[in-house]
C-alpha cells in the first residue's frame, strides 16, 4: 500500500520548487492533495503534472494566505471537497533579504507577514478538523536561518521570522500530542528552487561557492524536501514529534 493512501494533503506553496515536489510525490503515494500558491498559471501546471501521473489534486490559486480569512477560506473549500484533513504541509514563504543597514519595517513587517503569520493562519483554521479526524501531521518548513547567520546574503527578517516557526512547532507538538497530531519542523539549508535561482546566476556566485563547499559537493533540490516531507508524513514517522529536522548535506555541521 501507498504510504499516504486515502490521506487528505493540505499543501501550500505548490506552484512549483519544494510545494511541487511535494505535491507530485505525496499525490503518487495516495494522497489526495490540496494545493494553493499566487501563482496561478504556475499553480494549474502543478494540478496537470499531478493528474497526468495519475494522482488527485485540486488547487485554489490566487489565495493570499497572509490575509487570514483567505487562509481560513482555502481550509474550508479543502474540507469541503474532501471531508477532512490528515496533513497540513506549511510549505509557503516569501521574505525580503538585504543588508541590514537596508532593511526597513515594511520589510520586516512583509517577511513575518509572510513567513509567520501565514503558517499560524494555516493551522489555527486546520486544528479543529485535525482533531475531529482523530489526528494527523503538521510539517512546518523552517530554515538553518534560524540557528545561524548568513555573512553571504543578511537576512534578519527571515532569520527571525523562521525562528517563530520552530518556536510554533514545539508549541503545537505539545498542543497536539493528546489529540494524536504530531508537528515537526524541516530545516533546509540552501535549496535550488526558482526563489533561489538568482543565487545561481554566476558560476562563481554565492550558490554556486556555496554548493562546492557543500560536504555532499551539491546544494539540495525540491525532491530532497519532498521526500523528507513524505516520510515525516507518513505512519513510519509516527513517534516523532516536536523535531527540527536538518536537510544541508551536513554543512551545518561539518567544517
Amino acid at each position: 500500500m501507498s504510504k499516504l493512501e486515502g490521506k487528505v494533503a493540505l499543501i501550500t506553496g505548490t506552484a512549483g520548487g519544494m510545494g511541487r515536489a511535494s505535491a507530485v510525490l505525496f499525490a503518487r503515494e495516495g494522497a489526495k492533495v490540496v494545493g494553493c500558491d499566487l501563482k496561478v498559471p504556475e499553480a494549474e501546471e502543478t494540478v496537470r503534472l499531478v493528474t497526468d501521473a495519475g494522482g488527485e489534486m485540486v488547487s485554489m490559486a490566487p489565495v493570499d494566505l497572509g490575509d487570514e480569512s483567505a487562509a481560513r477560506a482555502w481550509v474550508d473549500e479543502a474540507v469541503e471537497a474532501y471531508g477532512g484533513i490528515d496533513i497540513v504541509f506549511n510549505n509557503a514563504s516569501s521574505a525580503r533579504v538585504g543588508p541590514f543597514v537596508e532593511l526597513t519595517s515594511e520589510d520586516w513587517h512583509y517577511s513575518i507577514r509572510n513567513e509567520l503569520d501565514l503558517l499560524y493562519y494555516v493551522t489555527a483554521a486546520a486544528w479543529p478538523h485535525l482533531i475531529s479526524r482523530g489526528g494527523g501531521v503538521v510539517i512546518n518548513t523552517c530554515s538553518m536561518s534560524a540557528f545561524r547567520g548568513a555573512a553571504f546574503q543578511q537576512q534578519a527578517a527571515h532569520g527571525a521570522a523562521k525562528g517563530g516557526v520552530l518556536g510554533f512547532t514545539w508549541q503545537i507538538a505539545a498542543a497536539g500530542a493528546e489529540h494524536r497530531i504530531r508537528a515537526n519542523a524541516i530545516t533546509p539549508g540552501l535549496i535550488r528552487t526558482p526563489q533561489t535561482e538568482f543565487l545561481f546566476t554566476e558560476p562563481d556566485g554565492p550558490g554556486s561557492l556555496l554548493a562546492q563547499a557543500n560536504p555532499m559537493g551539491r546544494t539540495g533540490y525540491p525532491e530532497d524536501i519532498a521526500n523528507l516531507a513524505l516520510f515525516l508524513a507518513s505512519d513510519d514517522a509516527s513517534y516523532i514529534n516536536a523535531a527540527s529536522i536538518p536537510i544541508d548535506g551536513g554543512q551545518s555541521m561539518i567544517v
